[in-house]
């Protein structure tokens, strides 16, 4: 799969690779979203709550687009978005 296919599917470019229909890689884009939603709340199901709703949304977003996160099992996402987080709160606004 091509580098267009995964910044697609994380939300780095809107733009569909050549030869995947929009349909299917919205899908995609949602099973990724839907993915990292769910295994992060699993780790801390509190935050989420915290957070409240858009600002989770927004949340999760950020981590599947701008994280390091690059490994094909979820269970090694928890450590990518605590990296992240730790990334995130070192930034400035």
């Amino acid at each position: 799969m091509s580098a267009n296919f995964y910044d697609y599917v994380r939300g780095i470019s809107d733009q569909v690779p050549l030869g995947y229909s929009p349909n299917g890689m919205r899908a995609y884009r949602h099973l990724v979203y839907v993915g990292a939603s769910q295994m992060v709340e699993a780790h801390f199901p509190e935050l989420r709550e915290q957070l409240g709703e858009d600002a989770w949304r927004e949340l999760i977003a950020a981590f599947v687009r701008d994280s390091r996160w690059s490994s094909a099992y979820y269970g090694d996402m928890k450590d990518a978005f605590l990296e992240f987080i730790a990334i995130e709160s070192t930034r400035e606004d």
